[in-house]
């Protein structure tokens, strides 16, 4: 696997996935980033930074969290994800930032943070253990750091996307992606780092749609695949909704679907 490829194609995927990605996504993924941000427990007037932040789904809330005295920095491998952060900051909070900025090497010399997070981003990396490193060197004495990521794959119902896209596209999105949420190898990554008193938990949820269309939307145009799905030609995309639907078909609820997940999120101490 070539891990520069592998960063290409999460900046293009994630750039193409801006458009769907909060109403795919905003409420499927709050169990995961409130359960980070209750770990984090954030105090007022801290500096945060929000590692692999999307379009601010998390930064936006630990904002608040740290009020007008504080501040949270967000960074993203995706332009476009970056571009529409900043856009929605004009309403949604005054106290961040926001910089294009790969995890594993987030460029970021002298400034420390009382408090650094990643929600859902690490399983995306080509070396989460670098990624985890990363964290730790930008944060203060003291100060602690939370991340979360998908649990194990036989408790993802919707994880047959994967094979789905790849038998029609050699898209290399993240061949390790149910890595880092199998066992405590989050907890191991995080102790190989250098944190103390490191905590994990592992959260079951339930992912709700709709309907068919609201499930294919949020697997190939919302998510890590866009960039994939984007290549296929109107026959291919039928016959990969037809495959990944009938991978769900165990969760139909009459019209729409309930397919099980699970989060891991861990906290150390620096």
């Amino acid at each position: 696997m070539d891990a520069r490829l592998q960063k290409r194609v999460q900046r293009y995927g994630w750039d193409k996935a801006v458009p769907s990605y909060e109403r795919s996504w905003h409420n499927q993924l709050e169990p995961a980033q409130t359960a980070l941000l209750d770990m984090a427990a954030l105090r007022l007037g801290e500096t945060v930074l929000d590692v692999a932040c999307g379009t601010g789904l998390v930064t936006f809330r630990a904002a608040a969290d740290v009020g007008v005295d504080g501040h949270v920095l967000g960074t993203d491998i995706s332009e476009d994800m970056i571009a529409a952060a900043r856009g929605l900051s004009r309403t949604r909070g005054a106290n961040v930032s926001f910089a294009r900025m790969d995890a594993e090497a987030l460029a970021i010399e002298g400034t420390l943070f009382d408090a650094v997070l990643c929600a859902l981003g690490l399983m995306y990396a080509p070396d989460p253990e670098r990624a985890v490193a990363e964290m730790y060197r930008l944060l203060r004495p003291g100060g602690r750091a939370v991340a979360a990521v998908w649990g194990e794959r036989r408790n993802c119902g919707w994880a047959d996307i994967f094979p789905i896209v790849d038998a029609r596209v050699q898209s290399e999105v993240c061949p390790m992606f149910f890595r880092t949420g199998t066992g405590d190898w989050l907890a191991r990554a995080f102790c190989a780092a250098g944190f103390g008193k490191v905590t994990s938990r592992r959260l079951q949820t339930t992912l709700h749609y709709a309907d068919a269309d609201e499930a294919c939307d949020a697997a190939f145009v919302g998510g890590p695949v866009a960039l994939a799905h984007s290549r296929f030609t109107e026959a291919v995309k039928r016959g990969a909704y037809a495959d990944y639907l009938a991978s769900i078909a165990p969760y139909r609820r009459g019209e729409g679907y309930a397919i099980p997940g699970e989060f891991v999120v861990v906290a150390g101490h620096k």
